[in-house]
């Protein structure tokens, strides 16, 4: 792995507390890097899950990064296409190129998800802090609850596709985890099993989104981060009923984190792509 790529991955792994680092040095390292490559290879229809349900609502982790990667991928050429369940469905339908999923039984959703991959025709697919099925056929949260009632099956998309796929999670329980499923024992969560091609793992997921976004704009030379405004799509997603996951609040925030800090870890994944990055330094 080269200077830039660790140095990204250090700058979206910071303030840890739910055991993102000590699994990073148990992967291999380059994930961010591998994940953009992915996303450069592989031009066409680019399928995105997100939503985490919280208190009948959604989680803005995931839905943030989820817009950023979208509006990015769709200055880049490409035809991204959310693909959620309600409610976050009917709220990006009003906005954004989306496909509804509906709420079902595992079985149920099986011929749902299949005439949905023969419709869009994805080239890739992603998948920004979305709940990964249990072991025991559930979906939990962080806090171990049973959430299945209220979750979307996107894992099949990821199960019954062809194409390549890349996993965004910080915790442990999202799609995409089930590659580190043997690492996450001593986590107190309930883990996903569902794999992916490329995951990747941050504090917090938008972070890693962002990651993946500061070597796709190394790869293509651009700055992709003026692709988006983090400020304005939470306002749209507050406006629309979100909350933060872990506080369970209708507050502008990630995880807990104020999403200033989010905007630090933009200032510093911009400043490693200037060789620049003195402002708002890594600590070591």
């Amino acid at each position: 792995m080269d200077a830039l790529s660790h140095h990204i991955e250090k700058i979206i792994l910071q303030f840890n507390t739910r055991g993102m680092v000590p699994l990073s040095r148990k992967m291999a390292p380059g994930y961010c890097r591998r994940a953009a490559r992915l996303i450069h290879t592989n031009k066409g229809t680019v399928l995105i899950g997100t939503g985490f349900p919280v208190k009948g609502s959604f989680e803005t982790d995931g839905p943030i990064g989820a817009v950023a990667i979208y509006r990015v991928l769709d200055h880049l050429g490409y035809n991204p296409v959310f693909v959620c369940g309600p409610p976050l469905s009917r709220i990006f339908g009003d906005r954004f190129h989306s496909y509804e999923i509906p709420i079902l039984a595992w079985q149920d959703s099986v011929p749902v998800v299949t005439e949905a991959l023969h419709k869009l025709k994805p080239a890739l697919m992603l998948s920004v802090e979305r709940p990964g099925i249990t072991a025991d056929g559930r979906y939990c949260n962080m806090r171990g609850q049973d959430i299945s009632a209220f979750t979307a099956k996107f894992d099949l998309f990821f199960d019954l596709g062809t194409c390549p796929t890349i996993a965004f999670g910080d915790g442990g329980n999202e799609i995409g985890m089930g590659n580190v499923h043997h690492l996450l024992t001593d986590l107190p969560i309930k883990p996903s099993v569902t794999t992916c091609d490329e995951l990747v793992i941050a504090t917090v997921s938008n972070w890693g989104v962002y990651g993946v976004i500061a070597e796709l704009s190394d790869l293509v030379g651009q700055d992709l981060f003026a692709c988006f405004d983090p400020h304005a799509i939470v306002s749209y997603l507050m406006s629309n009923g979100s909350l933060d996951g872990v506080t369970t609040e209708a507050t502008p925030s990630e995880d807990g984190f104020p999403l200033a800090v989010g905007d630090q870890i933009i200032r510093q994944l911009r400043g490693a792509l200037s060789l620049n990055p003195a402002e708002d330094p890594v600590p070591n």
